[in-house]
């Protein structure tokens, strides 16, 4: 596959470092020039930004313009969406013009199951190296500018990989849930494609039989996946102390519960409550 090149001039709402830091992705790494290099499904990319233009090269299955267009989310009005945030209060307003480059990526839903999956209770170094380590042996590779990639593997590819296989890829007790939910995925005991036609409660009760995968991983994936459904709020420490800090305060944030914010995320953002999380939760964390 020859390298292709891809112009975007005048474009809003789009920072590299919003929409590869803010905690949604982890296959994209900042290049000493400052622009990003990364990998998705069959896709080498390297995103660079002069001034308001953003120029994207990479070996691509497919046109480079479509892929960017899709991936990139360029079909979505975030700078609508940004002011109708900004109205509800000040403290959104606040996170908005801190993260106001983000973009909420359409990600594989395979991948993000497993990648969400690795994510829990751990960081992002660790989660990277895992990630990386299990597509360059289970993926496949992709040459750049005279550098190997790896593809994350698909489901075909670990369907077959025991526990003990996936344990030396050092993911600690998040084998056992890998090997499983792997099964049940390839066994079509939950089925993927179907996700994309149902609701989000019944989508995420769906996920939730997956083994690994709790309450904000849920979430998650169907945030940052090709689900796309932005009436999700995830909840870690950093949003929980975020919504306490700012509207429960209560003493004690651990007593707030998950139903409490939820609650409060529909009441306040309503269908925008995943980009609202986002703003939030990518303002706290960075501050």
């Amino acid at each position: 596959m020859k390298e292709q090149k891809y112009k975007l001039k005048n474009v809003k709402s789009f920072e590299l470092r919003d929409i590869f830091e803010c905690g949604q992705c982890f296959r994209w790494n900042k290049q000493e020039d400052g622009s990003y290099t990364g990998i998705f499904k069959e896709n080498v990319m390297n995103v660079q930004k002069d001034g308001d233009t953003v120029i994207f090269k990479g070996i691509c299955n497919g046109d480079i313009k479509e892929i960017v267009q899709d991936y990139f989310d360029l079909n979505r009005n975030y700078e609508e969406i940004k002011e109708t945030l900004s109205k509800i209060d000040d403290n959104v307003k606040t996170s908005i013009q801190y993260g106001q480059g983000i973009r909420i990526l359409n990600q594989d839903l395979w991948e993000m199951i497993i990648s969400f999956i690795i994510s829990a209770n751990n960081n992002i170094p660790r989660i990277k190296g895992i990630i990386e380590r299990m597509s360059k042996k289970y993926g496949e590779e992709i040459e750049f500018r005279g550098k190997k990639y790896y593809t994350f593997p698909t489901i075909e590819a670990l369907k077959n990989v025991s526990k003990e296989e996936l344990r030396t890829l050092g993911m600690g007790f998040r084998d056992k849930y890998i090997y499983e939910t792997t099964k049940i995925i390839a066994e079509k005991q939950v089925d993927l494609e179907s996700l994309k036609n149902k609701e989000t409660k019944q989508a995420r009760e769906e996920l939730l039989k997956l083994n690994g995968v709790g309450p904000k991983v849920a979430d998650c994936i169907l945030l940052f996946s090709t689900l796309k459904r932005l009436d999700v709020f995830p909840i870690d420490v950093w949003v929980r102390r975020v919504m306490n800090d700012l509207y429960i305060h209560n003493e004690d944030e651990t007593k707030v519960s998950k139903k409490q914010i939820e609650n409060l995320a529909k009441q306040k953002f309503g269908e925008l409550e995943g980009i609202a999380q986002q703003y939030l939760f990518y303002w706290r964390r960075e501050n």
